[in-house]
């Protein structure tokens, strides 16, 4: 099995390295960030033992393993397990991702797995990070219908083809998978809005019902708010539901220019 090594002058320290399980004879090394601010300690990767044949086949039934079996404090978010509500999102073996669909024989390299928190958020503690601001930007696009027509005594009514419009869009589940991928968001996050907020922003924008479009794109104007996006494509490939957020940002940016001309 291979060995891990941390990178040369890294911050986080090696630590603790927990014994296999007795008997265990399939077995997987998990490395996972460990980080307490409530200590005052620098982060540490603590290493797992997992036995796979007491285990599920996913990266989250590895963590709640470890966490019955062998380390009670081990902290995560988890709910689902279906790849639905977007709380056990983290970076695994590199790459950002939902521990509960992503299968430990996909992200296992050598026998181990690295596990750390989403890249370049605020850490509360261990795999958990701080989406305080994730939110508070999604808040900001108002992500509801807004209308001035009186509304309807049932329902706002809409074509199938504008509602079609809506697909690859709607189905964001708020992970953060692309936003802590995608480089203008770590150094602009603070007035960037970043890949998911401005999918959100766009399924309301082409929503036919909506009559509120200029106002959103007066709001999206902003030399960061909007245009920091490079179209790199980080934020496609690490959306776990295969949706296409730069697809989105290049339409909101095409609605921007069609409203001058």
């Amino acid at each position: 099995m291979a060995e891990f090594r941390l990178p040369k002058n890294s911050r986080v320290q090696s630590g603790k390295v927990w014994p296999a399980p007795q008997g265990a004879t399939r077995t997987t090394l998990f490395n996972i960030y460990r980080y307490d601010p409530d200590t005052g300690n620098n982060p540490r990767i603590d290493s797992y033992h997992v036995d796979r044949d007491d285990c599920g086949p996913m990266v989250l039934d590895a963590l709640i393993w470890i966490k019955n079996n062998v380390d009670a404090t081990l902290t995560f978010r988890r709910s689902c397990r279906e790849g639905i509500c977007g709380s056990c999102a983290m970076n695994i073996s590199g790459s950002n991702t939902l521990a509960c669909t992503r299968g430990i024989n996909e992200v296992e390299k050598n026998g181990i797995v690295n596990i750390y928190p989403l890249p370049h958020m605020p850490v509360v503690k261990d795999l958990v990070p701080d989406l305080t601001r994730f939110y508070a930007q999604h808040a900001s696009v108002e992500p509801w219908l807004h209308t001035v027509t009186p509304a309807p005594e049932k329902e706002w009514r809409q074509s199938h083809e504008d509602r079609q419009k809506l697909d690859g869009l709607y189905e964001c589940i708020l992970c953060a998978c692309c936003s802590t991928s995608c480089p203008s968001y770590w150094w602009n996050g603070d007035r960037y809005l970043g890949p998911a907020a401005l999918l959100q922003a766009y399924r309301w924008l082409i929503d036919s019902r909506d009559e509120s479009t200029g106002d959103r794109l007066d709001d999206l104007e902003d030399p960061f708010r909007l245009y920091r996006c490079h179209t790199i494509m980080n934020c496609a490939n690490a959306c776990p539901k295969g949706l296409n957020p730069a697809k989105a940002i290049a339409e909101i940016k095409q609605m921007m220019v069609a409203r001058q001309v």
